[in-house]
């Protein structure tokens, strides 16, 4: 797009303000950053840019205070950018949470701050009050009528102070029809607003709520009425700083073009990653040109333009080929606007910021702010502390198998990443997904959500009773590997008393997700490969992000798929009653077909996922790699799932309550896909953060094959040596795998899994549906062929050695079940995993796939045996909702076990 602002054909209102506002919390954008906004803004036809950061607490907070002449010359340095470009920059300054309107002095102050403000070159401004408490104090009460009056006068004076500046843009505290008490056309605030404030001063609006879904023209025409004014749509239908899981990548939608002559204007308030915008920014510009609403255009009967398009992008691979529906030269159909198809002429010209050279270095942060911190994780119960070891490096163990001991082993080696390797805000009224964190069967899916956000400025300090009760105010669930501290959880771990960490038996376990570097990769592939990032990654990128009530295409496929595999795993049972193995059904043939069609989207998911990891463009990669990490994940973990559904023919789905659709809740599309597996969706095991370099290693989990025990006992034996004990397996090479894992693999194959990198096979998770039952098999039939196979030693030695103990240990299993006394924690669980491991959220996806499978199956409950001393291994399983059983620790050992 070249158009410049006069190039606004579908707008008759000459001074349509249209543009951005960097109203968010968290980090700023950058000087480098806004210059480049400048360009794109002036270059998409936009003409206006809003300063309103709340990291600059000069704005807010502290509005009272000068700008030092450092921070002056950056405010200079932005203002003489903007102009270059012929951006409109306005300064927007707060002063309501403490600000006594009745005061000369607090009003020079004012006067003085915007006047320093002039002298850096400014020519716009705005005055917000929005986010504040209505109460004025005694001595504004005695000097004015009402809140309204008072914000009105000041508002005034600044603005004929200021030489009635052309645009002067103002907040009111009641800026959604939502928040407008008791009505819109009834507030007294509004009315007092449209009639007192001068008429050259425009008003901010966002529309029936704070991140409106619709907004309709007859809304537009009630306030526009009340205020005497058209508004100006403060928009923050991209908004994602209230909510750490979530981008929005979808197109400017919702808002039909006849508004816009009933506008002032519409300025956006994007996401906080700027790098992420692009398509935001550059639809709303497309729009801002439109006359007419392309659901209205579109003739009934024919092929709708967003099929057209998702037809064209399937069938295109280059993007010089790609020919766009209503680009052929019909003139009139580009003053129609359809989301879809401007999203797609935002994603071919946004290719060429991701091939655009630029440089970031420093760990992965998202801007957002974040209570959340990572949560380090180790693999073995050490022996003994290497020296100049930090103690969180030591790692941990699970249980053992059955009626064996734990085998002794020792600490992890450390090891590093390879290289391949306040504001109108965001969210309107959500249901609460406190009640039921699954999705009812056969819940049907559309494309929108009934409910509606609510909560300005969602991030602010002291929220009010009528705010406690919003969605948006509680706590992030669903950001994969950061880690929220529980108050309860806590006070569990203090209780644990402290313990000597001397040597121990341990069963090598959840390994201590290692210790990262700070290298980051840099290599780029080479050109024209398969590496290089497409237009049909990037439509499936915008898709999996698209906008707060609405899942973009290959999205929505991903939940319809998912929840019909899940739904009719039951056909895989049915299928083949009465028929021999070599002639599925029909409906099992679908089944099959549907699960390869939902592997090849989650490899097309890791193809994005690995292409991005090489894009010339750093800065936008460091932008969109958590995301697009914490979403594979996800996906890559539902994948499992399924496969495992197609081992094991179905699961029990009497599991499954709530009726709910899934996108209404907090979290985005990986929260909705989360929220179809078997477990409760407010648990830690959602909890993660993404790495802090960018990798590209893929780690994938899938079920077990008997064909593969030899490389699972290969796998034992690579860690028991890699833990520094002595090598044993020359003279029994299974013996290991015997001990740890063979009564799981032989006896409860069905409840395995197995960790893969690119070459091989790198963890394993075992378990068993009813632990009783598989101690009682193994007296039966595993512990004699393994009193067979080992002979037992003969040596009178007081110290055995390590072969000889287990080999006894064989010979004189426990005569009573082990889980006998645990209740409703039936299934015994143990993973473990290579040091070589790096990304630390395969443990807990790991333990998430086989809590789904047993819960599936009708498990209520699974549990671990863990040393007293392996504080770590403690810390990590109450993380996961593991609570101690009480009344069954021994002199070294307790249980933890997870009610489902």
């Amino acid at each position: 797009m070249t158009e410049r602002r006069n190039g606004n054909r579908g707008n008759t209102n000459q001074r349509f303000i249209c543009g951005v506002i960097e109203g968010f919390y968290g980090r700023p954008w950058t000087l480098d950053q806004r210059k480049d906004l400048y360009t794109k803004l002036a270059r998409f036809g936009m003409d206006t840019y809003v300063y309103a950061p709340k990291d600059d607490y000069k704005h807010r907070a502290y509005w009272r205070e000068m700008y030092t002449v450092e921070e002056g010359d950056h405010l200079t340095a932005l203002i003489t950018a903007a102009k270059s470009e012929g951006i409109k920059f306005v300064y927007a300054l707060s002063p309501g949470l403490d600000m006594c309107y009745s005061s000369a002095k607090e009003v020079n102050l004012l006067k003085k701050k915007l006047d320093q403000i002039v002298q850096f070159g400014c020519e716009a401004f705005a005055l917000l009050f929005d986010d504040i408490e209505s109460e004025m104090n005694e001595q504004d009460k005695e000097m004015f009528k009402s809140f309204a009056f008072a914000q009105v006068s000041v508002s005034n004076q600044i603005y004929e102070h200021l030489s009635q500046p052309e645009c002067f843009l103002f907040c009111p505290t009641q800026y959604c029809a939502s928040r407008a008490i008791p009505d819109v056309r009834n507030s007294e605030y509004l009315n007092t607003i449209g009639e007192k404030l001068a008429p050259g001063i425009d008003i901010f609006w966002t529309g029936p709520k704070v991140i409106s879904r619709i907004i309709s023209v007859e809304s537009i025409e009630e306030i526009s009425e009340v205020l005497h004014r058209p508004p100006v749509i403060w928009d923050n239908l991209h908004a994602n700083d209230y909510d750490q899981k979530r981008l929005f990548l979808g197109p400017y939608s919702g808002r039909v073009p006849e508004l816009i002559p009933k506008l002032r204007g519409v300025i956006t308030n994007p996401n906080c990653e700027y790098g992420a915008n692009f398509v935001a920014i550059h639809s709303l510009a497309q729009w801002s040109r439109c006359k007419i609403d392309g659901k209205k255009f579109l003739d009934a009967e024919s092929e709708s333009a967003d099929i057209r398009l998702e037809k064209d992008v399937a069938s295109s691979r280059a993007t010089s080929t790609i020919t766009l529906y209503g680009d052929e030269g019909a003139d009139d159909r580009d003053e129609v606007y359809i989301p879809r198809r401007a999203l797609k002429r935002s994603v071919i010209e946004w290719l060429s910021e991701f091939r655009r050279s630029k440089s970031m270095w420093g760990p992965i942060t998202k801007p957002q702010p974040s209570g959340m911190s990572p949560i380090s994780l180790s693999s073995f119960t050490p022996n003994q502390t290497k020296e100049g070891q930090n103690q969180d490096e030591l790692s941990y163990k699970s249980p053992p198998a059955m009626e064996l001991k734990p085998i002794d082993s020792s600490d992890t080696v450390e090891v590093h990443f390879r290289s391949p390797a306040d504001s109108p805000h965001s969210a309107e009224e959500l249901p609460s997904s406190k009640s039921s964190g699954i999705l009812g069967p056969a819940t049907p899916l559309s494309l929108v959500s009934q409910g509606s956000l609510e909560g300005m400025d969602v991030n602010s300090g002291p929220v009010s009773p009528a705010q406690k009760d919003e969605p948006m105010q509680e706590p992030d669930v669903v950001s994969f590997m950061a880690v929220e501290e529980e108050t309860a959880k806590e006070s569990r771990l203090k209780s644990i008393p402290e313990v000597d960490t001397g040597p121990v038996d341990s069963t090598r376990s959840i390994p201590s997700p290692p210790y990262i570097s700070n290298q980051m990769i840099t290599d780029l592939p080479p050109s024209n490969s398969e590496f290089e990032i497409t237009v049909e990654d990037i439509f499936l990128l915008c898709d999996l992000f698209y906008l707060p009530f609405e899942h973009g295409t290959e999205g929505l496929k991903l939940l319809q798929e998912f929840s019909w595999l899940k739904q009719n795993s039951h056909l895989l049972n049915e299928g083949h009653k009465g028929k021999g193995a070599s002639s599925p059904s029909r409906e099992v043939r679908e089944w099959h077909d549907r699960a390869s069609r939902f592997d090849e989207m989650s490899r097309a998911l890791n193809r994005l996922f690995t292409r991005l990891t090489y894009i010339n463009n750093r800065e936008l990669l460091y932008d969109l790699y958590p995301y697009v990490w914490d979403m594979r994940g996800v996906v890559s973990l539902l994948n499992a799932y399924v496969k495992w559904l197609g081992f094991n023919k179905s699961s029990n789905e009497s599991f499954v309550t709530g009726e709910e659709e899934p996108w209404v809740f907090r979290g985005g599309l990986a929260t909705d896909l989360q929220r179809l597996l078997p477990i409760e969706s407010n648990s830690d095991l959602f909890l993660h953060k993404s790495p802090d370099v960018v990798t590209r290693q893929v780690y994938t989990i899938r079920p077990y094959l008997p064909s593969e025990e030899q490389a699972v006992y290969n796998l034992c034996n690579k860690m028991w040596k890699d833990s520094g004990n002595p090598d044993i397996t020359e003279q029994y090479p299974e013996l290991l795998g015997d001990k740890m894992i063979g009564p799981f693999v032989t006896l409860s194959p069905e409840f395995c899994f197995v960790v893969e990198d690119n070459s091989s096979i790198v963890g394993y998770a075992v378990a068993a549906l009813d632990g009783a039952n598989l101690w009682k098999k193994s007296m039966i039939a595993w512990a004699p062929e393994m009193q067979r196979k080992y002979n037992l030693p003969v040596s009178e030695v007081e110290h055995k050695t390590i072969i000889e103990d287990i080999i006894k240990e064989m010979h004189q299993p426990q005569q009573t079940s082990p889980v006998e006394m645990r209740g409703s924690f039936s299934s015994p669980i143990h993973v473990s995993l290579l040091n070589s491991v790096c990304d630390q959220s395969v443990p807990k996806r790991l333990v998430t796939c086989v809590i789904a499978a047993l819960r599936g199956h009708g498990s209520s409950g699974c549990y671990v045996e863990l040393k007293k001393s392996d504080l770590p291994a403690i810390e990590f399983y109450c993380r996961l909702g593991f609570n101690e059983i009480s009344g069954l620790d021994t002199e070294n050992t307790t249980y933890f076990g997870r009610h489902f």
